[in-house]
């Protein structure tokens, strides 16, 4: 797995796959399945015998004037029915309860797995792709899996309707069955053309549910930017590609479900026609052509839901297929087989259990996101940072800060070299123990709708209220939260917008510190603030910084100022180091990193 980076998101797969994932995952409910399937016969058994008892009574009732007769006869038919309508209840309700058991086991499936998946793959799919694969296509395989009991139910009773019938009259049944082998034909070709134009239904919504997504997460800048048209315009060509699919799917439908509707009714009409004359001539009694009409009645339910049931199995063997495409995507970075574990014990507060602990290096480290590219972002690159040390990283856009930030707590993996924490390789180490020995504060701040303390409490629920204020009175967050309505349980609105920049970038330092991290990475963490707030956060991060090592991605002077060292990147390597004051002695690079940052355009994000 080390040195692969982004991939193509999915493997290719086929509806076989799609298919397979919906058999293993009715494995998983094969039970509820069984107790499905078997109320599913009794209401079998009971609909098939209404017209049987239906037949006696006419025949052995109504016919030789039996009054007593005739109430026995229809006191067995209300039995059947209330019989039929109870099973009918149960039926549907444990058809619903598999089906929704199915869907919910694999969304958690589902989700489970993409917070497992790499960076390199979130960077590459759509979110509002994603969100379609987890809602509108489990929906897809749950409407199918609704079908199964009902279906085989179904099945059963056109076999059993057709022995009947067999038994009394074959000619009949001949002429009221023989529809069948066309029926199965036109169902296999309906199959055939349906199954591309439902992948296209299914591939269209899902753009069309990114560009929703996009518009919602990104409202405020189209709306600064008067670009609602725009998204609209973008929205209508979408939505008409998804039109488009869904008529051509429709216009399939149109072509098959007709002729598929109509050919148990012809059947119906033989029987009829046939059937009445056998009755005038004698050969067959009035109960039999009745209970036999009965019998073609009760199977024009059944294959009229041949089309519906082969329709929504194709849309579900698309969706799952689309669902398959994930699961089937291996993680790349992964833990190592045989895990090594960090030297040293957590504890402590404000750093004060990291003592000598925090030893960062990197290695002749190479790295690329891009296999094929031929220029690595990090060209044999080596650091050191020493327990304790605070280190900034400056350089010019794509000189690679960021990504250093990116290797520590392995977001990605190296090509070449490698990076060492405490003197064992990151790939090395737990996943879950080193991203609990890193702390990590964005660029891009992003709080959840909850509460503050839930905020700060995020990787660590079970924290306390005393280690909640703790890491908040480090982040200077405190004075701020104490004087909100609600203090720390006060709700915060979507991200975090109800808040100012600083509020939420402090709160921000405050949730990567509870855990007490002995690495703490500030990615360009004030460069969301208003440079006359910038003190209040250069405030908190020197709180934070305290007694424990941190790497510094800035570009303001103010606050490389606050770090012990600084080390400034050129094309992914250390082109000079020294202190804040050293380099704007003796580094052109420096000055002039510095000179842009202050310049109006700025330097921008580090996208490298």
């Amino acid at each position: 797995m080390k040195g692969v980076q982004i991939v193509a998101p999915f493997e290719p797969s086929t509806a076989r796959d799609g298919w397979r994932l919906i058999r293993e995952a009715l494995g998983k409910e094969r039970r509820g399945l069984a107790v499905g399937v078997t109320v599913g016969l009794c209401w079998t058994g009971a609909k098939v015998a209404v017209p049987a008892l239906v037949q006696g009574g006419i025949d052995n009732g109504m016919l030789t004037r039996d009054a007593a007769a005739l109430g026995r006869w229809t006191a067995a038919i209300a039995v059947a029915a209330l019989a039929a309508a109870l099973f009918t209840g149960l039926r549907r309700y444990w058809a619903f309860r598999v089906s929704r058991a199915v869907e919910a086991d694999l969304r958690q499936q589902l989700f489970a797995h993409l917070q497992r998946l790499h960076f390199g793959f979130h960077d590459r799919v759509q979110t509002g792709d994603l969100m379609s694969r987890a809602n509108t296509d489990l929906q897809q395989i749950q409407q199918l899996v609704v079908l199964i009991p009902l279906t085989i139910s179904n099945a059963v009773t056109v076999v059993a309707v057709t022995v009947v019938l067999v038994a009394i009259d074959p000619v009949l049944t001949v002429l009221a069955l023989g529809s069948l082998p066309l029926l199965n034909v036109l169902g296999r070709r309906f199959s055939n053309r349906l199954h591309p134009a439902v992948m296209g239904i299914q591939r269209e919504s899902a753009q069309l549910a990114s560009v929703v997504e996009e518009s919602v997460s990104g409202v405020r800048v189209v709306k600064g930017l008067g670009a609602e048209e725009v998204q609209a315009a973008r929205l209508q060509q979408e939505a008409d590609d998804v039109y488009d699919q869904s008529m051509r799917a429709t216009r399939i439908r149109a072509r098959f479900l007709p002729a598929m509707e109509l050919l148990p009714n012809v059947g119906l009409i033989l029987v009829l026609f046939y059937g009445g004359h056998q009755v005038i001539r004698g050969q067959l009694s009035l109960g039999a052509i009745v209970a036999f009409n009965a019998y073609i009645v009760l199977l024009i339910w059944p294959l009229r839901m041949l089309g519906m049931i082969i329709a929504q199995g194709q849309r579900a063997a698309a969706a799952a297929q689309r669902v398959h495409d994930v699961l089937a995507t291996d993680p790349v970075i992964v833990d190592a087989p045989r895990p090594v574990h960090l030297p040293g014990v957590r504890g402590g507060s404000g750093g004060g259990g990291h003592e000598g602990l925090g030893d960062v290096r990197f290695e002749d480290v190479v790295f690329r996101y891009h296999p094929e590219a031929e220029t690595p972002v990090l060209d044999h690159l080596h650091l050191h940072l020493r327990p304790g040390e605070s280190v900034a990283i400056v350089g010019a856009t794509g000189s690679g800060k960021s990504t250093i930030a990116r290797l520590i707590p392995r977001f990605y993996d190296v090509d070449e070299g490698r990076v060492l924490l405490d003197g064992v390789d990151v790939r090395d180490v737990p996943l879950g123990e080193l991203r609990r020995a890193v702390g990590i504060v964005f660029e891009d701040t992003f709080l959840f709708s909850d509460s503050i303390a839930a905020n700060i409490a995020f990787a660590d629920p079970d924290a306390g209220r005393e280690e909640v204020v703790r890491a908040a009175r480090l982040a200077g967050a405190h004075e701020f939260i104490e004087s909100l309505p609600d203090g720390y349980d006060t709700e915060i609105g979507e991200r975090g917008y109800s808040l100012s920049g600083g509020q939420r970038q402090r709160l921000a330092i405050a949730r990567a510190l509870v855990a007490d991290p002995r690495v703490l990475i500030l990615d360009d963490a004030t460069s969301a603030v208003d440079p006359d707030k910038e003190h209040e956060i250069r405030d908190a991060l020197a709180g934070a910084m305290r007694a424990r090592t941190t790497l510094v991605i800035a570009h303001r002077p103010a606050t490389v100022a606050l770090a012990d060292r600084v080390v400034v990147l050129g094309a992914g390597r250390v082109v000079a180091e020294g202190t804040h004051h050293e380099l704007l002695a003796g580094s052109k690079e420096y000055r002039a990193i510095l000179a842009a940052a202050d310049s109006p355009a700025g330097l921008g994000a580090d996208v490298a």
